[in-house]
């Protein structure tokens, strides 16, 4: 197919779409450029909460997200974010024609530190949370079940949190000065920062302490492309246990 704006050629993308994941960053991305794409959808196990084996046949980690562009398969968060970019974001308008700022410049430099620091830092922490949390929850021997959620609270109070509220209050300070988290536009980092947001907000983050990240979240989620792209791929993180 070829665009209506500039002559490029666009192929029907699909996301590898995993419910619950972070490829829900991908959806939102694809909605605000108006770019064609389909979604297979895939179902966690429902005890495990792993993806299911079937992503394998897409790509050798079997991991979410994965996108088909044609004869291109490529796999992970930030890659998928700058392929899209790269190869569609001319389609872009207003707003979305500067998703990955110029070179050189401080919206540059914040967006590439953004789009690192979601996957390479604050998940780590986020998913370490998620974790700890569940655990307490899985079937076990019932004189287990003590020393497991002892541990685990242990590990969350020591560890954890206070990572945790270090990040948060971070990226609370830099909201104070952002409107989005290269500056005063929407840039490819917010779209690679979402599910963090969406997930620190999910695992027990007191939003009294964040009214800044709580804003945030209120703006992204208030955008239509947002909308349309929970409306297709579903609720953005899971529940906590």
């Amino acid at each position: 197919m070829r665009g209506p704006a500039r002559g490029i050629i666009i192929r029907m993308i699909t996301v590898h779409h995993l419910e619950t994941s972070r490829s829900q960053r991908v959806l939102w991305l694809l909605e605000e450029l108006g770019v064609p794409y389909a979604i297979k959808l895939y179902q966690r196990d429902p005890k495990t909460r792993l993806a299911p084996a079937a992503l394998k046949a897409v790509h050798p980690l079997g991991k979410s997200p994965v996108i088909t562009d044609g004869d291109e398969t490529i796999a992970e968060s930030g890659a998928i974010l700058e392929y899209l970019v790269e190869r569609y974001g001319a389609r872009g308008q207003g707003e979305l024609a500067q998703l990955q700022p110029a070179p050189g410049t401080p919206a540059y430099r914040q967006s590439r530190f953004w789009m690192h620091y979601a996957e390479g830092s604050l998940m780590n922490w986020l998913v370490m949370k998620l974790v700890f949390m569940t655990i307490p929850t899985q079937p076990m021997p019932f004189f287990v079940r003590p020393i497991a959620r002892q541990l685990c609270a242990t590990v969350q109070a020591k560890l954890i949190d206070p990572n945790l509220a270090t990040a948060l209050a971070f990226i609370e300070t830099h909201l104070g000065s952002h409107t989005w988290f290269a500056g005063d536009q929407i840039s490819i980092a917010d779209f690679q920062m979402s599910f963090a947001v969406e997930a620190a907000l999910a695992r027990g983050a007191d939003a009294s302490r964040y009214p800044r990240l709580v804003a945030y979240k209120a703006r992204m989620q208030a955008r239509p492309a947002y909308q349309r792209a929970v409306a297709k791929g579903g609720p953005v993180v899971m529940a906590s246990p």
